[in-house]
């Protein structure tokens, strides 16, 4: 059996998206048998100053935490300085523990990683498999990064696809994702297929009533609107605030958004200077442990994609809301791939990221209907136990390993 080395900045115990998908495949691997490895950095994606243990094994798996600058994640300059010391960290203890036979498995944090970890599995001779969460720098380009077009995009392209053609294999998270790699020339046999997942054991479909958050949180007797994850770049949040200005006067509906990220603030500002603290609540992140109840307090969910990032990134808490067995509205490209799955498994909307005439009358309509609410979360739930399991997603990476 290959032993197997994940590069990623995050790595338990943080709780960042990615860093729970590699600690959940990480952990998998080494409770059946695997010889597991992480190289991460000692920092938390919330707190930059944080030390986390140089070495340490973790549920069997051994896990090197590399120095790096801690500048963090409020300035851009302060990140790539972050970037940078990891690549060179990470780039140093690769070539001072991979052996021929190995696997890297390098992950898109920090952004462009695969190219670093391409040229370490030549040194090394391991091999190289990207996990790609999202391509870069067309993410860049779409968020309008500065800096991030023109011939730097260019020269940075260039030198991601390289490492790209240079894996075993590329693990996307969809067919939109697949396809910009076509398009780009990589050949269709180093692609393979992966969604991302959750915890779809612990976090089950949970009634609305008697949940605790509810009283806590003031929102019994309320339609509850959630949004549950990072209030990040490529998040828009207009049209649901929008919406929410609308419908403030409203006496069920309530909007509650829970999570943190570059965006909070303004959020936070826009809530205090509309008038909307009755409507409208943000809270922080919840504890893992808690998140099948935080999932459940809202009677249905809604996420956002920007059309230009269709096949650039895909949202993971797609996967969080599917399994609490509630409705999906998406705010995204009616034609797009999130679109697709739900019209397929009948079990939310897609509305266009500006149309607030819609997403205010859909928003009323399902606030009268609970019946069609608890239907569509049904679906929402069959839908995962169909295509999106974590059982299904592990078995996958099984087969791209070698591993049975």
């Amino acid at each position: 059996m290959p032993r197997i080395i994940f590069l990623n900045r995050f790595f338990y115990p943080d709780h960042s998206a990615t860093s729970q998908i590699l600690s959940d495949l990480a952990f998998h691997l080494a409770d059946t048998g695997g010889d597991i490895h992480v190289i991460a950095s000692q920092q938390r994606y919330d707190d930059a100053n944080a030390r986390l243990p140089e070495y340490e094994v973790i549920r069997g798996v051994g896990v090197r935490r590399v120095p790096t600058t801690r500048f963090g994640r409020a300035q851009l300059i302060g990140r790539a300085f972050d970037y940078l010391s990891y690549y060179r960290a990470v780039g140093e203890a690769v070539a001072g523990i991979a052996r021929p036979g190995d696997i890297l498995v390098a992950k898109t944090d920090p952004p462009l990683l695969s190219v670093v970890a391409a040229r370490a599995a030549k040194r090394s001779g391991a091999r190289l498999v990207n996990w790609l969460q999202d391509l870069y720098p067309e993410a860049a380009i779409a968020l309008g990064v500065p800096l991030m077009k023109g011939p730097a995009a260019n020269i940075l392209a260039r030198l991601r696809d390289k490492s790209l053609h240079a894996a075993t294999t590329n693990v996307v998270l969809g067919d939109a994702m697949a396809g910009r790699l076509v398009a780009l020339g990589i050949p269709p046999d180093k692609i393979s297929i992966i969604p991302n997942w959750t915890d779809d054991e612990s976090i089950v479909p949970m009634p609305v009533a008697g949940n605790p958050l509810r009283r806590e949180w003031h929102l019994e007797g309320k339609f509850v609107v959630g949004y549950s994850g990072n209030f990040g770049r490529a998040h828009d949040f207009d049209a649901m605030l929008a919406a929410a200005q609308r419908l403030r006067d409203h006496e069920r509906i309530a909007f509650v958004f829970i999570g943190g990220g570059r965006q909070r603030d303004t959020l936070v500002r826009y809530v205090r200077d509309k008038g909307l603290e009755r409507t409208v609540r943000v809270l922080p992140y919840q504890d893992r442990a808690a998140l099948p109840s935080s999932l459940a307090v809202a009677d249905v969910h809604w996420l956002s994609l920007r059309p230009e990032l269709e096949g650039v990134i895909f949202p993971s808490k797609f996967y969080g809301i599917a399994a609490a067995g509630r409705p999906i509205i998406a705010l995204t490209d009616p034609g797009g791939e999130i679109a697709g799955l739900l019209g397929r498994y009948c079990c939310g909307f897609a509305v266009g990221l500006t149309d607030v005439d819609c997403l205010t009358a859909l928003l009323t309509t399902l606030a009268g209907d609970p019946a069609r609410c608890d239907e569509l979360g049904r679906r929402s739930r069959a839908m995962l136990n169909a295509a999106f399991t974590r059982r299904h997603a592990f078995s996958l990476w099984r087969t791209v390993l070698n591993l049975d």
